[in-house]
Order: structure tokens, then sequence, then C-alpha cells
């Protein structure tokens, strides 16, 4: 059965470690027969929350941006994949924004499959957890009948391309085969 994909690849550092990770999930998962794409918030004309509630109101928002286009992707999407570089214990600004932009929909975007990948220049993978509950907090408490899948923590990887050398592609191959 073929399965549609969505990966949301959360680093503004193309090519990097982040980068090569989702291109790795997303060849296992074509070796299964799904149907992957990737978007990349980073490289997207997201427009920050004003907080202005208007959403709320009227089920859209004010911005009239590459939000809807995600918002789309995500609904249509039968597996959501989250990936992200860690910055100081938590995910980037860039997909932040797209988290927080999900407001309008995020209620509708149930029963999904949910796949969690971060990467950071630290060793230690306790020190990745509070990104990873970033994304378990959208996808746990907001996001309803979702279920997580799995999650990679790449760990002692910070020079652009570094996490090649690893086992860490391989793992995120394999997640993805398991999609």
């Amino acid at each position: 059965m073929s399965r549609k994909i969505l990966i949301i690849d959360g680093s503004p550092r193309r090519g990097g470690n982040t980068d090569i990770l989702c291109d790795s999930f997303a060849t296992g998962a074509r070796e299964n027969g799904s149907e992957v794409e990737t978007i990349y918030p980073s490289r997207m004309k997201i427009a920050y929350c004003t907080g202005c509630d208007r959403c709320i109101e009227t089920g859209r928002c004010v911005h009239k941006d590459d939000m809807e286009e995600v918002r789309d992707k995500m609904l249509s999407a039968d597996i959501i994949v989250f990936a992200a570089p860690v910055y100081f214990y938590t995910i980037p600004a860039q997909i932040k924004v797209l988290i927080d932009r999900m407001v309008p929909f995020y209620q509708k975007v149930t029963g999904k499959d949910i796949y969690i990948m971060v990467c950071a220049a630290d060793p230690n993978d306790g020190l990745l957890e509070l990104a990873v509950e970033a994304f378990r907090g959208l996808t746990r408490d907001c996001m309803e009948g979702c279920t997580e899948k799995g999650t990679l923590k790449a760990t002692g990887v910070w020079k652009k391309g570094e996490v090649s050398g690893t086992e860490f592609p391989d793992m995120a191959r394999k997640m993805g085969r398991s999609a």
C-alpha cells in the first residue's frame, strides 16, 4: 500500500545534517513504495504569527503566504516527518514559525503517523529531548489521533555533512522503509 509522506525539513542549512537524514528517510520510504515530498520552511514565505486571534474567529490566518500550501500538504499526507537541527536545546525559528501558524488547522490534522528526527553537535542525546518535546507537544497534544511511530536523535554531528560518516543515515533509511 502506497502511503503519502510529507517530510518537513526544519533546517535553514542546505545540504546539512538534517537534509541528509531527511533524504535517507525519503530513500527508505520510496523503497517501500511510498510517495514522498519534502518541504523546507526556511525556503518558503511563512510570516510570523502575530497573535491577532483572527484565525480563531474565521478558521483562516490573516497572512496569505506559503502556509496555505503547507496546510493542504499536511492535511493530505498519511505520514508527517518533522526534522530539525537542535539549536540551544530546541528547534530553530524557521520550523517554530510553521508550528505557530498551524493554529487555524492543527485540529484537522488527525490520525497521522508521525516521525521525529533531530540532530545536534552535542553527544548527549538527553540534551536533544527538549527539541523532540517541541514536536511532541504539537503532535501529541494538538493533532488528535496522531501516533508517534519513530524518533531519531543524531548526536555528535556539527559540521555540514558530518552525519554521513555515522550510522544515523542508515537508521533514518530503515525508519523510512518501515513507514
